[in-house]
């Protein structure tokens, strides 16, 4: 079989559309490898988020570029091709700059690759049309041997797009406006991973609790509304129907928008047992004068207020976010009102970066750019705070039982890997292979990334309350 070797860079759905593109080149004769040598295909699944995400694009391009060159002379001709939001954003430019590539390929048109490869073997090729028709539609499922050897956690794409515009952000220019999936598209792809051993599944979007997929039923009661072609879902309806799958035991989704935190979504994580403790919950900064420069729509004490509600739905849970320091105008002051809700809240983990401007977004046009150094030095600060809470959450569950779903062989010999509901790593000494089961784990030791436990005895239950 021919070789293709694919790398995803960036967000959980970049993983699931490299995962999909594999499925779509495997009817096509391609076999996945783990390296770019010997591939006759090496494809860039590409993250434009952040400026230094496509820098690094770039230079993994001046590599293949000399690989290619390499391999041609012993006689193997390897295409090259540049997915994702990088490709959406820059287009041409790519091969332009880096004449190597063969075909540029939008994160909305990549249904399309084995035309788009056959016409790449005769001239270079772009395709980043934002096509009306559903992309979803066209892809073939994964073979049970594929799923298999993902694992037994899995992404499932059920939104896309964005129709929030925050000033920063250029989801809205790379995967278009908001689109969900069909309830019964969704369904049939999570019952086949569930058929083949699939117990973990993250539902994914870049907006994933504004999802509004056409179901069936009535468009009455809570999660309904009625659509031009029926019954229009929520997230929370969905999520309801996942968890009736016969072997999905644990629920996930991300990443969500404060505005969209619905009551039936909220109370879904008080009613769905399925639905793990834990929640991705962007608040991007602590100052109402910078949230409203970002355009998020919502004010600090409004997402306090949010989280109070959630967790007076769900007690146990754990939360996440994301931050941006250095935001064009952001004072001191602002990043001591990040600073105090970072503190108010406590989260369990979060992402921070220092603002990145994107060509074609309003916030690249603002003045009172921050100075570099300062952004380096309150991004360090904010890092630290969260680090601390996040030693702390862990810390927390020392001497706890909590329950682990055993996911694949560990670092050392006589270990086995898994995650607990609150996505902590989690290290056990055990003598059986029992991935794919669900554990009660005492938690003995935290590291500084992983916590460590033995199986709990007959007699040690969860305790009530964060691990409960």
């Amino acid at each position: 079989m021919k070789k293709v070797h694919i790398k995803s860079f960036g967000c959980q759905m970049n993983v699931y559309d490299g995962q999909r593109m594999a499925d779509i080149l495997s009817e096509q004769g391609y076999e996945e490898t783990a390296t770019p040598e010997g591939a006759d295909l090496i494809l860039l699944n590409t993250c434009h988020i952040r400026d230094r995400a496509v820098q690094k694009v770039y230079t993994e391009l001046g590599k293949l570029r000399d690989l290619k060159v390499a391999q041609k002379a012993n006689g193997q001709h390897t295409k090259i091709v540049v997915a994702g939001c990088v490709a959406q954003a820059e287009g041409a430019e790519i091969q332009r700059r880096q004449p190597a590539v063969d075909l540029v390929v939008g994160p909305q048109a990549y249904h399309r690759l084995p035309a788009l490869l056959a016409e790449a073997a005769s001239r270079r090729t772009v395709d980043t049309d934002l096509p009306i028709d559903d992309k979803f539609g066209y892809l073939p499922a994964p073979t049970p041997k594929a799923i298999r050897q993902r694992g037994i956690s899995a992404f499932v794409t059920v939104q896309e797009g964005c129709d929030k515009f925050c000033a920063f952000c250029v989801v809205p220019y790379t995967r278009g406006a908001e689109f969900s999936r069909p309830v019964a598209q969704i369904m049939t792809e999570i019952e086949r991973l569930a058929a083949s051993g699939v117990q973990d599944v993250t539902l994914i979007g870049q907006n994933v609790n504004a999802y509004h997929g056409e179901g069936p039923g009535h468009g009455e009661g809570p999660g309904h509304s009625q659509g031009p072609g029926g019954a229009v879902w929520g997230l929370a309806r969905l999520m309801q129907r996942v968890a009736e799958v016969p072997g999905i035991g644990r629920i996930r989704y991300t990443t969500s928008h404060p505005r969209d935190m619905a009551d039936d979504l909220i109370a879904a994580h008080r009613d769905l047992p399925q639905l793990m403790p834990f929640l991705h919950l962007p608040v991007q900064a602590g100052s109402d004068r910078i949230l409203a420069a970002m355009n998020r729509k919502h004010t600090a004490d409004e997402y306090r207020r949010l989280i109070e509600r959630i967790r007076a739905a769900r007690p146990d849970i754990a939360l996440s976010s994301d931050f941006i320091v250095g935001f064009p105008g952001e004072s001191d002051s602002d990043f001591e009102d990040t600073l105090r809700l970072v503190d108010e809240i406590g989260f369990a983990s979060s992402y921070s970066f220092k603002y990145s401007p994107r060509p074609g977004t309003p916030a690249a046009d603002l003045g009172e750019q921050v100075a570099p150094e300062v952004m380096s030095e309150r991004l360090l600060r904010l890092q630290e705070r969260i680090e601390h809470h996040r030693q702390a959450f862990n810390h927390a569950m020392v001497g706890r039982t909590v329950e682990v779903l055993l996911e694949r062989v560990g670092r050392h010999p006589g270990q086995l890997a898994g995650k607990t509901p609150y996505l902590q790593a989690v290290q056990i000494e055990t003598e059986s292979n029992q991935i794919g089961d669900r554990v009660q784990v005492v938690i003995e030791r935290a590291g500084s990334n992983s916590l460590f436990g033995r199986k709990a005895g007959p007699d040690e239950v969860p305790r009530k309350g964060l691990a409960a």
